[in-house]
């Protein structure tokens, strides 16, 4: 159906076949002696000297114009070459790629697949019912896509608009990214558990007049009503002026004037859309992602740099071979869903999975059934779902056979040795490598993971390792100062720019200078830290800024803050994260509010509990609501008023010793006061633990001090005190050590007081119960008293992914 498309047809045809398949009929002119690095990738036969990963990696550092040049002509079919390989200077955060080069995204996702292999499955969609999954192919794929981008053009929806997409991960929405791609507008992609509130303010960002929704979301069992989440955003955006929406269920939803039903317009539209040209530079989509300032940026990620490194690294890291089945179980919401869900497969012609549901419905073998029945290769997941998954046991792995597994991916966060274990032996049967990829939104795409590598290299647990091609990460020392040497931390910048970076933030180029190029001139600065070990393998240590990570889904500390601030009883708030063993491995995983109140102020604390959570997840998401909520009279502030949340994150994280330098605190009493209130909510904790968790810690207390505050943490921010009393000494040395086992200077009889506090919190414990596994209980600190009923926070579960 694609043949009518005049201009397209005859670029593609003549660009594919000039492109990778010459590239290979050279590879076979110079013979097939030894596994070489032409073997591998076709275009790097024209690199003289190159044999292997490590000597191809080097090449595409040393001689970057070379190597991007090569693989952009090969790897992409253009309307007109580009005339100039990069433009870039990270002094001035200047970027661009490929510049005088024209071509259409959608055209090299799609029509260039349908000349070669139409019916081809290009999309499973993975339904949140299991055993119902539906398969598109190319050829249908592009047939969706061009009745939508005609809809989109009929509608008035012209190149350089911005069209908002609120839907759950589905064929529809993919068309829609796609078609959206192919009349020239930009697509806005909001995660479909994000508030009213929050999709509000993306869409009057992006200043979008279309929005597509679905009529409900239907993920883990359970409906959310997605169109009456659009009608309330929309009420406060004025540029709106129509919205499509897919009819998901068969439930009828309220239609308004601006409303039209996505699969009936649809059907009145040609099956053919002719392609834009677009330039290189020209934006391709804005994707959301919160910030340390509370207001949400909208990076930009343009045409051609963006779709060559997420088709080159979906390749590449995980080993993708034509008639493999990628498996990512991303929400398209996300970086993730964007780059390895639908474009870096497309772009590849491969088949990839669109997952809707959760990895525990209806049951813990979700995921592991979906592999038995779709015979996927590469499984790409989150730590925090592997985490998850562990706590129920290897038999609902073991049920499925998972012989078709070639690589296992993870993503979102550092994964834990432990989980990293687990995944590789269990799930990949000893014989899949795990690949730990670090990338960010801010990247396009993966920029360190184990792979690719020689054949016989090493992966190491738990690190990312290897810089991708073209990528030359480097660390910072405090003062600005490069790094050189191995076994050493540090900040962790990019001193090369590469195709799939992003460009600017949308509106606020200013704010994109500031955050990513002034902190080290002439360095891209990712805001995270990083370990190079002895070998030169790199390791990310977490984040440098006030940004957490819940469940994989960044959120600005600033971003909760804003929210809690909006309460009539709060004067002012700090949020920070913490470690937890499923939602995340490493700081920043569960939110920890300290909120000051308004003087004057009466509330019940469980009315205010209540208050704050469904306020956060009325305007950001359930996600985001605080595990913990500690009121305090006043906040440890610098004298310029900066919150001091490093001094907040020593106290949760029980470091005392590290609370460093408090001379330059407005009033030092103020920490104190903080840690009072914590000592109390610890308290709290202590007389609501179960006897079966305290029991369980026990028979592996021995382990060592750290051990002991390594599995304490699973469940609160302090250690929890066994109530055994072979247990008790062992408690006192582990509070008196720091997390990496190491004594602490504290007083000397620094072991007796703790002795004693346990002595006393045991006579004066209640009876223990056994607290409800869904944490609907929301502790808060008022004047030394605890609150914490069971309907004084609100149920707020957090997505699996």
């Amino acid at each position: 159906m694609w043949l009518p498309c005049r201009c397209a047809t005859k670029y593609v045809v003549a660009s594919f076949r000039r492109g990778v398949s010459a590239s290979f009929l050279h590879v076979l002119r110079r013979g097939r002696s030894s596994w070489n690095s032409a073997a591998f990738m076709p275009e790097s036969a024209g690199f003289e000297g190159v044999s292997g990963r490590d000597a191809l990696h080097d090449y595409s550092v040393s001689h970057g114009e070379s190597f991007w040049d090569a693989v952009a002509r090969q790897r992409l079919s253009w309307i007109r070459p580009f005339d100039a390989v990069q433009d870039c200077d990270l002094s001035q955060g200047r970027i661009k790629w490929f510049e005088g080069g024209k071509l259409n995204v959608s055209v090299n996702c799609l029509d260039r697949h349908v000349h070669t292999c139409p019916e081809r499955v290009a999309l499973i969609w993975e339904r949140d019912e299991q055993g119902s999954e539906v398969r598109y192919t190319y050829r249908e794929l592009l047939e969706m896509t061009c009745r939508l981008g005609n809809l989109l053009r009929r509608h008035g929806v012209k190149k350089g608009d911005c069209v908002t997409i609120y839907m759950p991960t589905c064929p529809l929405a993919v068309a829609s990214m796609l078609a959206c791609a192919r009349i020239g507008a930009a697509h806005n992609v909001v995660f479909a558990g994000f508030s009213s509130e929050a999709l509000a303010e993306r869409i009057r960002d992006a200043q979008s007049s279309t929005v597509i929704t679905v009529n409900q979301g239907v993920r883990g069992g359970k409906i959310t009503e997605l169109k009456r989440t659009v009608d309330a955003a929309v009420q406060s955006c004025p540029t709106v002026r129509q919205v499509f929406v897919a009819m998901r269920t068969e439930k009828r939803v309220e239609m308004t004037d601006r409303d039209f039903t996505l699969e009936e317009e649809m059907l009145k539209e040609d099956v053919v859309c002719e392609p834009a040209a677009m330039d290189s530079e020209d934006v391709l989509f804005l994707l959301y992602t919160s910030g340390s300032t509370g207001k949400p940026k909208g990076l930009v990620h343009t045409q051609a740099g963006y779709l060559l490194y997420a088709a080159l690294t979906h390749r590449y890291v995980f080993g993708y071979h034509d008639g493999d089945v990628f498996g990512c179980v991303a929400d398209i919401g996300w970086i993730t869903g964007h780059s390895y869900t639908v474009y870096g497969p497309l772009a590849n012609g491969g088949t990839t999975v669109l997952f809707e549901s959760t990895p525990v419905y209806p049951d813990p073998g979700r995921y592991w059934d979906m592999v038995e029945r779709l015979r996927i290769n590469q499984f790409y997941g989150a730590p925090t779902a592997i985490r998850l998954l562990i706590k129920y046991g290897d038999q609902w792995v073991k049920k499925y056979d998972r012989s078709s597994l070639t690589t296992l991916g993870s993503v979102g966060e550092p994964i834990n040795t432990e989980a990293w274990e687990w995944y590789n032996r269990v799930v990949g049967e000893g014989r899949c490598p795990v690949v730990d990829t670090w990338w960010q939104t801010e990247t396009g795409g993966i920029c360190i993971a184990p792979k690719p590598s020689e054949p016989d290299a090493e992966i190491v647990p738990g690190m990312a390792m290897r810089p991708f091609f073209g990528i030359k990460p480097v660390l910072m020392d405090t003062e600005g100062k490069l790094l050189t040497s191995n076994n050493t931390s540090g900040a962790l910048c990019m001193a090369l720019p590469w195709p799939g970076m992003a460009r600017t933030i949308h509106n606020n180029h200013q704010r994109f200078l500031e955050t990513y190029f002034q902190p080290y001139p002439g360095y891209f600065f990712t805001g995270d830290g990083a370990y190079r070990s002895q070998e030169g393998y790199y390791q990310i240590t977490g984040r440098l800024d006030d940004v957490i990570n819940v469940s994989g889904h960044r959120i600005g500390t600033a971003e909760i803050e804003d929210v809690l601030n909006q309460c009539s009883a709060v004067a002012e708030s700090a949020v920070i994260g913490y470690s937890h063993n499923i939602k995340g491995q490493g700081k920043y995983q569960r939110v920890y509010a300290f909120v000051v109140l308004k003087k004057g102020v009466d509330i019940q604390e469980a009315d205010l509990s209540k208050q704050l959570n469904s306020m956060v997840s009325e305007k950001i998401a359930k996600y985001a609501c605080p595990d913990f909520i500690q009121l305090a009279k006043r906040l440890p502030k610098t004298r310029s008023g900066k919150i001091m949340r490093r001094v907040l994150r020593k106290v949760v994280d029980c470091d005392l010793d590290g609370l460093g330098d408090l001379s330059t605190l407005d009033d030092p009493a103020a920490v104190q006061e903080i840690i009072e209130g914590h000592e109390k909510l610890s308290t709290y904790l202590f007389k609501t633990a179960t006897v079966s968790q305290t029991d369980q810690s026990h028979a592996q207390l021995f382990t060592g001090p750290r051990r002991l505050r390594t599995l304490s943490r699973d469940v609160f921010p302090v250690p929890v005190f066994p109530t055994t009393s072979s247990s008790i000494f062992i408690c006192c040395l582990a509070c008196l050590t720091s997390s990496d086992g190491r004594p602490k200077s504290r007083h000397k009889n620094g072991i007796v007081t703790a002795f004693m506090a346990i002595l006393v919190a045991r006579r004066t414990a209640t009876p223990m119960t056994k607290r409800s596994t869904e944490r609907n209980t929301r502790p808060v600190v008022i004047g030394g008293r605890v609150s914490g009923s069971e309907d004084s926070g609100g149920s707020c579960s957090r997505p699996s992914w």
